[in-house]
């Protein structure tokens, strides 16, 4: 990385090391550290609340397959269909990239869904308001990943924080010798922003007394950015660019509506009283 006329000539490269033909990549390892932080995060509300410690490894399970399922479909189903309807074994291939944030939300919704049916027994309300805390810096380590592989960057731009991405094959086609909008840097602030007015939420304002509340700023939030970032970011795919929106800003209008119900919704129902045990509960007995 270098500065040229005031600019960031980012030249980092995505793989941090090779062993033989196995690459540990900027982009998995954010990830991992996203799932490891947030696996903490949850613990600790666990704990706090008093939920069984089992439903931990439970719910890692479900959200990590509904993160890496969905996000993989959504880019499929929402920008690739017709190139993957030619190919459909190519939807495996994960290691060429394509993944959608907006499918990854969805499969996470789906996979909560289900863990609260057949594990909590309790309103799905109950998990989002308390998985969404760390899901916000999963999405800023992923932005941050995104960043090191020089992709999912905006339009040009003269301001002085503009970054080059030499690595970028779309950037020699179309940016050559100019800077472009780092969103990517855009987004995970926003998303850090996002974590820590969550994290004040939960643990100073008792916000989870509200069901649904968390739950509801971090949609509206995290999808309002990405909404207002869109406009300097490029087009995903070719067939957006005769779109007024294109096609992030169309899936995130009904996340964030959701997002504005449940706000709504949980300031006008009375606040639930939770007691605070900080211990895990005893684990359910076994059914024969």
């Amino acid at each position: 990385m270098s500065n040229i006329l005031g600019y960031i000539y980012w030249t980092a490269d995505p793989i941090i090391f090779s062993i033989g033909p196995l690459a540990i990549r900027w982009y998995s390892l954010m990830f991992i550290i996203g799932f490891a932080v947030g696996y903490k995060v949850v613990e600790k509300m666990f704990k706090h609340e008093g939920a069984p410690e089992s439903w931990l490894g439970t719910l890692l399970i479900w959200i990590g397959l509904g993160t890496i399922v969905g996000a993989r479909l959504g880019h499929v189903f929402f920008y690739e269909w017709s190139e993957y309807a030619a190919d459909p074994i190519r939807i495996l291939y994960i290691w060429e990239g394509g993944l959608a944030s907006h499918g990854g939300t969805i499969g996470i919704i789906l996979c909560v869904l289900l863990f609260s049916y057949f594990t909590t027994k309790r309103s799905p309300l109950w998990t989002f308001d308390r998985i969404v805390v760390p899901t916000a810096f999963v999405g800023a380590l992923i932005r941050i990943g995104n960043l090191f592989n020089s992709e999912i960057y905006g339009h040009a731009t003269t301001l002085p924080w503009g970054f080059m991405f030499p690595r970028s094959v779309e950037w020699h086609m179309n940016y050559i010798g100019q800077a472009c909008h780092p969103t990517q840097i855009y987004e995970a602030l926003c998303y850090l922003a996002l974590f820590g007015l969550l994290m004040w939420l939960y643990w100073k304002r008792n916000a989870e007394e509200r069901p649904g509340l968390i739950f509801g700023i971090f949609l509206t939030i995290l999808f309002g950015c990405r909404f207002l970032i869109e406009f300097v970011k490029n087009d995903q795919v070719a067939f957006e660019a005769d779109m007024a929106l294109n096609m992030g800003q169309w899936l995130s209008v009904p996340f964030i509506l959701c997002g504005i119900f449940l706000i709504v919704r949980a300031m006008i129902r009375p606040r639930i009283h939770i007691d605070y045990p900080n211990r895990f509960a005893p684990e359910p007995p076994k059914k024969k």
